[in-house]
């Protein structure tokens, strides 16, 4: 694998397309139809928007969806050497290549949610509405992982043509996870709201974790050598006995007997130890 932590493949190598550069455009989109779709009520739903600043004429409600931060993940930070795929689709006369990939990139995306009504009473309807969508939606985005071959071809982890109707224990989904967050104070929202020159309106915090997927490469087997993870032996304690039963504790070293640290001291007479009770 040596040959393989450069950014230069060797030549019995072949790399893929980019896979999961899309997934940040699909959540959002994945957001605004989440939000269309549970529209259930007889007058007509409410317009999405992305442009903070706009202002209907009318008595149209808006819903401001505006993604406004992304993050790396702390806790699931990625590696960057190359391992076998979790997928295999080549036959028998090919049993000697190998896919490879790289662990994804984990991503926290915030983002903004905003109401806009003509009376304050119908924007607060529609913010407890908001809050009641979104708490149903376990995963704004659920579908086979489709995998990308150096060929162009289009799979899922069984190494079947990748359909979005694809089921079975060993299909790989890809999930999207939405989660109501408190990420913005009230003096940020305030200064993001007047640097995009708009109104102050009620508005979310939603958080969503995705994974953003590299390209698979092709080559031939190649040797993976991990050193074997070893327990660290901890220092006995004092007075530690084989039997484990404590012991006496060693005595501390009187001051004589201990190690001097820089030069003598000069025309100064140390404390002296009176261990007596006067």
């Amino acid at each position: 694998m040596s040959d393989m932590r450069t950014r230069v493949l060797p030549d019995n190598f072949q790399r893929g397309p980019i896979q999961g550069s899309n997934i940040i455009g699909e959540t959002t989109e994945a957001l605004h139809r989440f939000l269309l779709d549970g529209w259930s009520f007889d007058t007509p739903p409410p317009r999405i928007e992305e442009d903070l600043s706009f202002v209907p004429k009318d008595r149209e409600e808006v819903l401001y969806v505006y993604m406004y931060r992304v993050q790396q993940n702390d806790a699931l930070k990625n590696t960057k050497r190359w391992s076998p795929a979790k997928i295999t689709v080549f036959g028998e006369k090919r049993e000697d290549i190998v896919l490879y990939e790289r662990p994804p990139l984990y991503l926290n995306l915030f983002y903004m949610v905003s109401i806009h009504s003509r009376f304050r009473s119908e924007a607060e309807r529609l913010m407890g509405w908001v809050l009641m969508r979104l708490y149903d939606a376990t995963h704004l985005v659920y579908r086979p992982r489709r995998y990308i071959l150096p060929n162009g071809e289009y799979v899922d982890s069984t190494g079947t043509p990748w359909s979005v109707d694809a089921d079975g224990d060993n299909v790989i989904m890809e999930k999207v996870a939405m989660a109501l967050v408190d990420d913005l104070t009230l003096g940020d929202a305030i200064n993001f709201l007047t640097i995009n020159e708009a109104p102050f309106r009620p508005y979310l915090t939603y958080r969503a974790q995705c994974s953003m997927e590299g390209p698979l490469i092709s080559g031939p087997a190649t040797t993976v050598r991990h050193h074997r993870m070893q327990p660290m032996d901890r220092p006995a304690p004092s007075g530690h006995r084989p039997n484990g039963r404590l012991g006496r504790a060693e005595m501390r070293p009187r001051r004589d007997d201990r190690t001097q640290i820089g030069p003598p001291g000069f025309a100064h007479r140390p404390i002296e130890d009176n261990t007596s009770e006067d």
